[in-house]
């Protein structure tokens, strides 16, 4: 085991609990260290959110920070539409994947360095079923695109709802609780086709799980910018480097 890949398992999980992005370069991390290829990279990854959703939801619920309002109807678009992620999983070629991926982590990178900017107000206020709906459609893309890539429910449902005015804290403190469901539904389909490495994910678990107990403390008791502003950095310049070789890969077959 790598302790390169240790480390940024740790620093993945200080991202996620801290800004609820991070979980995105874990991914990039695993097939780059180990010899597993892409897809099995993702499942691995995936598998191991499970648990740091579980460490993030434990820690926000005691200080407060989840609105469950907000929570169950992402949850329940998330749970619904990763297993369908993952079946699209296995009907498409690593080099498309590739590219779906760095995008993903580009764009994380990205919302990240502008600082989590928002419109005043959340959509739908005073409107509960209109609301519901529309966090339900957050999860389900959420959800989706766990299965389909095996980033953690943060890395797009934080987006997500911050750009369209839902709180930030809110917004990370729910991710914690739809990346476990997302997190399930997607690693069902990718443990049944037998790509997840178990060895391989129990000791990421264990340095994630321990950076996510950080992290939640620096969300919750110091200006986390410059942690915001690193990570940001880090998801452009990984996910362009990705996305040169993914394209480049492509036109070289």
């Amino acid at each position: 085991m790598s302790l390169w890949l240790l480390s940024v398992a740790l620093l993945v999980g200080l991202s996620i609990g801290a800004v609820g992005i991070g979980g995105i370069l874990l991914i990039p991390a695993v097939g780059l260290l180990t010899t597993l290829p892409l897809q099995a990279a993702m499942a691995t990854s995936l598998f191991t959110f499970i648990f740091t959703g579980m460490a993030g939801t434990v820690l926000f619920q005691r200080r407060g920070s989840i609105d469950w309002r907000l929570t169950w109807p992402l949850c329940a678009g998330g749970l619904l539409f990763g297993i369908v992620g993952s079946w699209a999983n296995a009907r498409l070629d690593a080099a498309p994947l590739s590219l779906i991926l760095a995008s993903l982590i580009v764009l994380a990178g990205i919302y990240t360095l502008l600082g989590g900017r928002r419109s005043a107000g959340a959509p739908f206020d005073g409107r509960p079923r209109a609301q519901r709906w529309l966090l339900f459609a957050i999860g389900a893309i959420t959800g989706f695109g766990s299965g389909l890539t095996g980033v953690g429910g943060p890395a797009l449902s934080v987006p997500m709802m911050v750009l369209l005015g839902f709180p930030t804290l809110g917004a990370i403190g729910a991710s914690q609780v739809i990346q476990i469901l997302a997190s399930v539904s997607g690693s069902a389909g990718f443990l049944m086709r037998g790509i997840v490495d178990l060895r391989l994910a129990v000791l990421l678990t264990v340095f994630e799980v321990v950076g996510v107990w950080f992290g939640v403390l620096l969300a919750h008791r110091v200006d986390a910018r410059w942690l915001r502003g690193f990570v940001g950095v880090l998801c452009v310049g990984v996910g362009t480097l990705l996305v040169v070789r993914a394209v480049s890969g492509w036109h070289g077959t």
